[in-house]
């Protein structure tokens, strides 16, 4: 069954005519990003060359998908919006839920115990708004949304950070918050700050160690995690034409740690070789007869510098395999750098774990590659020293590994298969020997913040390719270089390891008996949907309340955030992610993860009735009790990281009225727009330093809020001395509705 054929169909059908129309409104040549965006245009919205990062424009995706972690609130808005079916092809992925304890069955059986009631919820509103759902045990929702739904020139929006990774597909991919996703199923326009265009142009051929995951590595190490923020990267070149379809989706799946909007491939050969090997044909014939139309004009392949904001090139001929890390995506090294960083840093040499999966580096030929390693050491009686995870993408992807013998080297090898989840990746791991200790792990995942994978903060993990993981893990030592060193068997004699070979998609193609898809009734009217009252996993929404047309004044500080502050920090994943459906209990892990800047220390802010630390949701609750505002200050890049639109809602629902920052990632601004918060910026940064632990800050000029126009901070001081300074921000019309009608959901109704 080919998904959404109808869709695409028309969506080919149009495109060489909305395109013509573009090209003719723009008067000069276009790249693939602007092809696709300006072909998705909400009806009425004009075309016109629109200002890159900096107006907001309303689209009209082909498709919506949600994991289940976030799909919970997303659903739960759903269901208060009026709507009785989904305007646009949605699906819901079960992924995030399942913990890695034991091995796959096992881990799997205890999921569907431990969330029978999470996942009937999701079940039965899937089945009553006409989405299709995907069961526990059906794969990472990014792998089977490139298995199944992506499509070169569609566009979709996704509840998970990494929805980019369709754009291995040449498709428009974009993480959201929930109720961006309520807004499309809703069947309303979707507004986005229309992006910049950064062109990263490939030249050359991988070969030897180097793999598709080294080139968004090093990207990572050029743009930094907010050098992507509002612009989406477009890669092109002869060097993007020698990738794998799943390797580019293992590029842009990654741009979500740079901050990009999205990231996108031009549609080729090995694109449409893909489609066909996943039962696409006719979706790959079709787009063959548009190519020229799923690729950036040539003109702009000539010129690419007079078209891209900014310009990468990166010649994969001459790419070394690259290691980042710790505690930051973005700090790259080469392999040959990487050792002399460890001992350099005093970074725990041992390596303890190996894993391989997640959504950015859980296919096939991830999986033969790195195999293709794991054999040949056993072969030459080299023992693996570290211990081995791997969790394949999808049932597709497990069942066809299983039959051609691949997960049978890995455990013959001590490896452990688990379920196809994401698992570690996203702090879903029980490692029972990790404590509070320094060690270090190497995983293919793409984020490896404090506390990430194993609620550790003192793991150090390594993000990089599905070889060197290998690698790696068999030699059990950070400054282990594949390259140039060599291993000992167990008769003493010296072993080096050989370059990595495997197959870009099966031999005898993929086969799967049960892929775990459940479609959805044709009418759902007669769906009942409860949640019980006394639930602790879900929660019925209320509609937060409106502005109530005043300044907001003497609010006090309930935390001042010193450095990096993730959506990790500000809404932790892991055990949390079973409180993902209740809003109040969830609550409880609201900036728990935030360094305060008072005294280095997280989850103590200083409560100024007792003088006395306690936690941070302690006091916003006692500040909420006595219907008093709070206010949170923060450094650069304000949530980065995953979309859960949670880190903007557990504020809301705690009153929290303003968060005000340096900076802010894109989807997490947006979310907490969503929600009727004040996201404000400074405007002189050096005015982060002017707040104080006991002020009370006011926010004024709220009653002339408006579009470009700078609000007024005053902080009063303990000691009665007063300091006031603008802070500016980044709402639009319909958004400073927003925030007045309380939330865009109440603004809908």
């Amino acid at each position: 069954m080919i998904f959404d054929i109808d869709i695409i169909r028309k969506v080919y059908e149009q495109l060489p005519e909305k395109i013509k129309q573009v090209r003719e409104a723009l008067q000069r040549p276009l790249t693939l990003t602007e092809k696709v965006l300006l072909t998705h245009l909400s009806d009425g919205v004009p075309i016109k060359n629109y200002k890159r990062a900096g107006d907001y424009v309303n689209f009209a995706p082909d498709r919506v998908a949600m994991q289940d972690a976030t799909a919970q609130m997303a659903l739960l808005q759903l269901m208060n919006s009026g709507r009785t079916k989904v305007a646009v092809p949605s699906t819901v992925h079960c992924d995030h839920l399942i913990q890695a304890y034991k091995n796959a069955e096992a881990d799997l059986e205890t999921a569907n115990i431990t969330n029978r009631e999470v996942y009937e919820f999701l079940r039965d509103v899937s089945n009553k708004y006409g989405i299709g759902f995907w069961k526990p045990g059906a794969g990472i929702i990014h792998q089977v949304v490139l298995e199944n739904y992506a499509f070169p020139g569609g566009m979709m929006i996704g509840t998970d950070s990494h929805t980019p990774n369709a754009g291995g597909l040449g498709m428009i991919a974009i993480g959201v918050g929930g109720a961006d996703a309520v807004d499309v199923m809703a069947g309303l326009p979707w507004e986005l700050k229309m992006p910049k265009i950064i062109g990263v142009k490939l030249t050359g051929k991988l070969s030897g160690w180097s793999a598709p995951k080294d080139v968004i590595l090093k990207v990572a190490g050029i743009l930094t995690v907010k050098g992507g923020t509002n612009a989406v990267i477009e890669y092109f070149g002869e060097g993007a034409k020698t990738l794998s379809a799943t390797g580019k989706g293992t590029i842009c799946n990654m741009g979500a740690e740079v901050g990009a909007t999205t990231s996108i491939f031009p549609f080729d050969d090995k694109s449409a070789d893909y489609l066909e090997q996943t039962s696409r044909k006719e979706v790959a014939d079709e787009a063959r007869k548009i190519m020229e139309h799923l690729q950036p004009d040539q003109e702009v392949v000539d010129n690419p510098e007079m078209y891209y904001d900014q310009l990468i090139e990166i010649n994969l001929s001459d790419l070394e395999p690259h290691i980042n890390g710790p505690f930051t995506p973005d700090a790259a090294y080469t392999i040959s750098e990487f050792g002399e960083a460890v001992r350099k840093n005093n970074w725990p040499r041992k390596m303890e774990v190996g894993l391989i999966g997640s959504c950015t580096n859980s296919s096939y030929e991830d999986l033969t590659r790195a195999v293709s390693i794991v054999k040949q050491a056993g072969e030459d009686h080299v023992p693996v020293k570290a211990q081995f995870l791997i969790n394949p993408g999808s049932e597709q992807i497990r069942y066809t590994a299983e039959r051609d013998g691949i997960l049978q080297v890995f455990e013959d090898a001590g490896a452990t298969i688990i379920a196809n989840a994401c698992g570690p990746c996203i702090g879903q791991w029980k490692r029972e020997d990790a404590n509070d200790r320094k060690n270090s792990i190497v995983t293919s995942f793409n984020r490896n913040f404090a506390k990430r994978n194993d609620g550790n903060p003192n793991t150090h993990a390594f993000v990089t390719s599905p070889e060197l993981v290998a690698a790696l893990t068999i030699a059990g030592d950070l400054c282990f270089n594949p390259l140039t060193d060599t291993l000992i068997n167990e008769y003493g004699k010296e072993v080096k390891l050989k370059e990595p070979t495997g197959f870009e998609m099966p031999p005898n193609g993929y086969e799967v008996k049960d892929a775990g898809y459940i479609e959805p009734a044709l009418n759902g009217s007669e769906v009942q949907i409860s949640i019980d009252p006394n639930s602790n996993r879900l929660q019925k929404l209320e509609p937060f309340p409106a502005w109530d047309g005043e300044d907001l004044t003497n609010l006090p500080l309930l935390i001042k955030v010193k450095g990096k502050c993730t959506t990790d920090h500000i809404s932790m994943a892991g055990p949390w992610l079973r409180f993902r459906g209740h809003l109040d209990n969830i609550s409880d892990n609201m900036l728990i993860g935030a360094v305060n800047a008072f005294n280095d220390k997280t989850n103590a802010v200083l409560d100024p009735e007792t003088n006395e630390y306690i936690n941070v949701p302690a006091l916003a609750r006692k500040f909420k009790s006595r219907g008093v505002g709070s206010i949170v200050v923060a450094e650069e890049n304000y949530g980065e990281g995953s979309s859960r639109e949670h880190a903007a809602m557990e504020p809301r629902h705690l009153n929290v009225k303003v968060i005000l920052v340096k900076s802010f990632a894109r989807i997490h601004e947006t979310n907490l727009k969503k929600q009727g918060m004040l996201a404000l910026t400074f405007v002189n940064n050096d005015d982060y330093n002017k707040v104080q632990e006991r002020d009370k800050i006011s926010i004024l000029g709220l009653k002339d809020f408006a579009p470009d126009r700078n609000l007024t901070v005053q902080l009063l001081h303990a000691d009665g001395t007063i300091d006031t300074f603008e802070v500016s921000h980044t709402y639009n019309e319909q958004q400073v509705e927003w925030f007045k009608a309380g939330s865009a959901l109440n603004a809908m109704k």
